[in-house]
């Protein structure tokens, strides 16, 4: 399916925008901007990115109203379409898109979509493979979110016209998702779930004009529990989408309906009794549409008619705008000037690149790369704090059965996770937390016996961040 005239198209298209257009811009670069999606208006909807294994080569994956664009960033200044994947809508207002290991997960909620679609990347950049896109799961999902080897789809609707507010699907077979378990087996009165932010099956469900309520899944039992709920709290509208610290305590949440409603940071470090610590936005026309923290200092969030925002919450009851890239330059705030929709201009982005390049997507003017020297200079807490000057050992290399490794002192109360890829870049295992075992205070161990003889590079992510990549042998 790949698509090289898209690529003249882009190159096309990013040269004339280039020349044309000038976009507001506060202590951030534009790297390019290309639009492959043809005609006018409302083209883009969500996005997301993925990192392939090996190469470390970085893709961005571009929903549009007529399909899936994958799109090779590696060289920010010279993206390349290298795949197109049509939709199960067409002219669609809403697609959204997660990765897990070399797939791509894409729900559509258009009347008119026909499914869901699973898309194997593991050929890029060469091109994508359509391994499904039927409604045998369901016909339309509004949002989706990859958290471990599940998969969770919110707003729901079934072939047959019945609904479900949340669902989360196992994927053991990441080639096909199973459903384990819906929200309404366990709570019925959620009547919809708009979108989610799972970390460790603790859920943030943005309900709507029924405002905020955040769940446990329990893997073991298969069922729901709720945890807490925030309803009643100050410019509350349609509760949208959130996201959440690293360090669990602080929450970014946004309205989106009515227009306007301002950034909520959210104290979450008691889930029975969360509060809104305080509300900010760069206009008071300003619509936020989704927020991607990225650590506990930086905020990106995507506010429609003014671009990206960068905001510094590192004291979350006093969060600032530490920069700005507007890439809606026909109006909005930087452009003083609120004609069209409140809604149109940039829908989301992605901040998790390694290089910490970020992708946005405007719904009208395309695929943006673009950097922030903020972002860029800063070092992690997880780097800094935790595993500073940190040289992961594994022993035995060669191992059979089991392996080792150690961690550094700092680091032995974190949540980790290990991924095993083999030598062409495929992850065949995934280590959770609860599959680590501790052979004393600062070593850990894991079983291999699943692995076949050969070579292997094994990522070690502590707190959702990756840490270190190391080569293994299996030699058994």
């Amino acid at each position: 399916m790949k698509k090289t005239y898209l690529f003249l198209l882009a190159l096309a298209l990013s040269s004339n925008i280039f020349k044309a257009q000038t976009f507001a811009a506060s202590n951030f670069t534009l790297l390019s901007n290309i639009s492959p999606e043809t005609g006018t208006g409302v083209k883009y909807s969500a996005c997301w990115g993925y990192t392939q294994p090996i190469t470390n080569k970085e893709f961005a994956i571009a929903c549009s109203k007529n399909g899936t664009y994958f799109i090779d960033v590696t060289n920010p200044t010279t993206p390349t379409v290298s795949a197109y994947v049509p939709g199960t809508s067409s002219n669609g207002t809403w697609r959204e898109t997660k990765t897990y290991q070399n797939y791509c997960y894409v729900v559509s909620d258009d009347g008119s979509s026909t499914g869901f679609q699973v898309i194997d990347m593991s050929t890029l950049p060469a091109t994508v493979t359509v391994v499904s896109s039927n409604n045998s799961l369901f016909s339309r999902g509004h949002a989706c979110w990859v958290d471990g080897n599940k998969l969770y789809v919110s707003g729901v609707t079934y072939s047959t016209g019945a609904t479900s507010s949340m669902n989360v699907y196992s994927l053991s077979n990441p080639a096909a998702p199973v459903l384990l378990r819906s929200l309404k087996q366990d709570y019925n009165f959620i009547n919809y779930v708009h979108d989610e932010h799972v970390r460790n099956d603790t859920i943030f469900a943005s309900c709507g004009y029924q405002g905020l309520y955040v769940f446990k899944y329990n893997t073991v039992a298969n069922t729901f529990t709720q945890l807490g709920s925030l309803t009643s709290y100050t410019s509350s509208g349609y509760n949208h989408a959130t996201s959440w610290t690293p360090d669990g305590q602080t929450l970014v949440m946004l309205d989106e309906v009515p227009a306007s409603l301002p950034i909520k940071v959210v104290d979450v470090s008691n889930l029975s009794n969360m509060n809104v610590l305080t509300t900010t936005n760069q206009y008071p026309q300003t619509t936020p549409h989704n927020p991607w923290v990225v650590n506990n200092q930086y905020c990106f969030i995507s506010s429609y008619q003014d671009g990206t925002q960068l905001y510094d919450i590192s004291n979350p009851s006093a969060p600032f705008l530490a920069g700005y890239f507007d890439t809606y330059y026909q109006a909005g705030g930087n452009n003083n000037t609120w004609s069209g929709s409140a809604y149109d201009g940039q829908w989301g982005l992605y901040a998790y690149f390694p290089s910490k390049n970020i992708f946005a997507l405007d719904r009208q003017n395309g695929v943006f790369m673009i950097k922030s020297h903020l972002f860029q200079n800063t070092v992690t807490n997880l780097k800094s704090n935790l595993y500073n000057n940190f040289e992961m050992v594994i022993y035995p290399n060669p191992a059979k059965n089991e392996l080792q490794f150690n961690l550094p002192l700092t680091a032995v109360d974190a949540d980790l996770q290990v991924k095993i890829y083999n030598s062409q870049g495929k992850l065949v295992s995934v280590k959770n937390n609860s599959e680590i075992n501790n052979v004393n205070t600062v070593t850990r161990k894991i079983n291999t016996s699943e692995l076949n003889n050969g070579l292997y590079y094994l990522t070690l992510i502590s707190n959702g961040q990756t840490v270190t990549t190391k080569k293994i042998v299996i030699s058994k």
